[in-house]
């Protein structure tokens, strides 16, 4: 482990700036989730079932929204996929404090269908501005930036909701997240290499639709080419490794939403309600140290053997006997959870094509989305049936699976090669610290 490997990637400004940036973008997301939910059951007088259903508006069109807004960016840029986001954002929190449920509902939904893409963004920002190398090191560093950032806005957002009306506190929370998202649309980051700045002009935007025409037929010899040995792709890029990776990015968030609610169900059976925030503090910060520790760590792992120990991890929390020992043994659980998300990201940008990277990112989101909506309630419902054990113990055997049959099918395509391997040409493998084509070393 070598901790000097996060200097060089902390003195490059642009991964330095997205990093800060992130995080201020974050913090007020994170806080307006929680306050929406009070806003819902103390303002409006509903239940927490029926803030869950707004909730799971917003998050299912979020979730539909990823691959549509992560191909806006690849065809006409931040600036013009960004712009009228915003506006859309301005117009719904603006009113939404002050309608009726029903009405919330559809709003809130809307909302998520416009939404920032902040995180495909930043995350293409910080793979654009750094080596190869250090990629792995750098969106380690996001993913601690992101942890510390749900570490406070919660906080945040419980402290206004119980400081000052909901509806006024929704509304400063959620245009300040659309502030945040007008400052990302001044400052403009170029998204790839491969130009500074989004096309503007005819020729420009010719240039672009021709090169996204090339990679999609794969007739070309660019970056996104691929010689007939390679797997198919679906969409230009998706090919059997590339659903492998999204499939344990969604496990990795099931296996998380289902520890989520097991935490929650398991401190109420100790009569220790109280403990469920710091608890889920300590969950937060085991994630934080092991997303530290993975970024300086000198080479990367699969993804599905982080997958399949963050699922080993978890298993254990259901011997706990009370509250000191579960506390530790949750701590412990959360030590692979950034390194695990670490390692999707990292591992889709080496199988992907640059000029695809935006719809990568929006599929990855809605991968991650969903396993999030099917793991909360896998869980519940093994924990009705079962005690809060058995929302930690259905997740973490699925998890387990999930990983071991993820290893088994990588064999089959170890040595195949990928789109950007083809236009790397032989030798590209050495330069990397996972091979693009094995996802099992």
């Amino acid at each position: 482990m070598d901790l000097g490997a996060y200097r060089p990637v902390l003195a490059n400004r642009d991964t330095r700036g997205a990093l800060l940036l992130g995080f201020f973008i974050r913090v007020p997301m994170w806080a307006g989730a929680v306050i929406l939910t009070l806003h819902v059951v103390s303002s409006l007088g509903r239940s927490y079932g029926e803030a869950g259903l707004v909730t799971a508006a917003s998050t299912v069109a979020v979730a539909i929204s990823g691959p549509w807004r992560g191909r806006l960016l690849d065809r006409i840029g931040l600036r013009r996929t960004v712009g009228p986001s915003l506006l859309v954002q301005v117009v719904c929190w603006s009113i939404a404090p002050w309608v009726d449920y029903a009405s919330l509902i559809g709003f809130a939904a809307l909302a998520g269908l416009f939404v920032v893409p902040t995180f495909s963004i930043l995350r293409q920002v910080i793979i654009r501005s750094v080596p190869a190398e250090q990629r792995r090191t750098a969106l380690s560093l996001d993913s601690s930036a992101t942890e510390l950032s749900f570490m406070a806005g919660p906080a945040i957002g419980v402290w206004l909701a119980t400081a000052y009306d909901t509806g006024w506190a929704l509304l400063v929370c959620e245009l300040t997240s659309v502030a945040a998202g007008f400052v990302l649309w001044v400052v403009n980051p170029p998204l790839t290499s491969e130009t500074s700045t989004p096309a503007t002009d005819e020729q420009g935007e010719a240039a672009r639709a021709d090169a996204i025409a090339t990679a999609e037929t794969g007739t070309g010899a660019s970056e996104g080419t691929a010689s007939s040995g390679a797997p198919r792709a679906v969409r230009g890029f998706i090919t059997v490794p590339v659903a492998a990776v999204y499939l344990a990015a969604a496990c990795s968030t099931l296996v998380l939403s289902g520890t989520d609610v097991s935490i929650v169900a398991a401190l109420r059976t100790f009569d220790a309600t109280q403990s469920i925030g710091w608890v889920l503090a300590l969950w937060g910060a085991g994630s934080l140290v092991g997303g530290l520790v993975y970024g300086a760590w000198h080479r990367s792992f699969s993804v599905f053997w982080l997958l399949g120990g963050l699922a080993a991890l978890t298993l254990p929390v259901a011997l706990a006997v009370g509250v000191p020992t579960f506390a530790v043994l949750v701590t412990l659980s959360g030590l692979l959870c950034a390194p695990t998300i670490t390692a999707t990201v990292e591992q889709l940008s080496r199988l992907v094509p640059e000029r695809f990277r935006g719809e990568m990112m929006g599929w990855h989101g809605s991968a991650m989305t969903a396993g999030s909506a099917f793991g909360a309630p896998l869980a519940g419902f093994a924990i009705d049936h079962g005690g809060w054990q058995w929302g930690f113990v259905v997740v973490s055997v699925l998890g387990v699976l999930v990983a071991a049959a993820g290893l088994v099918a990588a064999r089959r395509f170890r040595g195949e090669p990928t789109a950007a391997d083809e236009a790397k040409g032989p030798g590209a493998d050495s330069e990397r610290g996972v091979p693009a084509a094995s996802m099992e070393h």
